[in-house]
């Protein structure tokens, strides 16, 4: 069992005031250690409110946006729910998931991000994930359908395959767009798919492929 850190308490506290209000949410925050999750040269910035490089052209969110999209899906979907997803990276986001969600299925193009992103988890002992190097834009079908699919990169558009992959009443979290980005939901109804702007927001780019 992770347990809260004075850092991350106050890290929590930050996003509390910048208005985060799950306490579930805000404790999964305040107990994950963020230092574990970025090159040492940059682990004395863990517990700061930012995005930071990882390499390989990445970058660990920075923890707000973290903390919203993971606040999102805990509004409208259960905590057994199934959740899928795009873009591992260090797997800090990851790692919050799998405190707060049953099964955690999380898909990474980089295979060398993918391999340490697997190796944080198991010391952390969280162990409800599994993982696929491969390529985000499709998903990973054979394990659908999902509760919810969040994405961790800015797709140029709407990547259709993932909406197929939702179960119903499913929720898609995605940062959508390349300059000005917009952090978008959409919710599988029997009509079709209902969409909500939740704000601006700033991510590397979801690229298409995979790598080795």
């Amino acid at each position: 069992m992770l347990s809260v850190s004075r850092r991350g308490e106050s890290l929590a506290q930050q996003l509390h005031n910048e208005g985060i209000s799950n306490t579930d949410v805000l404790k999964a925050i305040a107990s994950t250690p963020r230092e574990m999750f970025l090159p040492e040269a940059l682990q004395h910035k863990a517990y700061q409110n930012t995005a930071l490089p990882i390499g390989l052209g990445q970058t660990i969110s920075q923890p707000y946006i973290v903390a919203r999209m993971t606040e999102l899906l805990l509004e409208i979907i259960p905590s057994n729910a199934k959740i899928l997803e795009i873009g591992t990276g260090s797997g800090y986001q990851t790692a919050i998931l799998a405190q707060l969600f049953s099964e955690i299925f999380s898909v990474e193009r980089i295979k060398s991000l993918q391999f340490q992103a697997k190796r944080r988890l198991q010391k952390l002992d969280l162990h409800n994930v599994k993982m696929k190097h491969g390529d985000g834009w499709e998903g990973w079908t054979s394990k659908g359908p999902y509760d919810a699919i969040i994405v961790t990169a800015a797709a140029k558009h709407l990547p259709k395959m993932l909406l197929t992959q939702l179960s119903e009443q499913g929720t898609l979290v995605i940062p959508i767009g390349t300059e000005a980005q917009k952090l978008q939901m959409f919710t599988r109804s029997e009509e079709g798919f209902n969409e909500k702007t939740i704000e601006q927001v700033r991510f590397v780019p979801l690229v298409p492929g995979d790598l080795q």
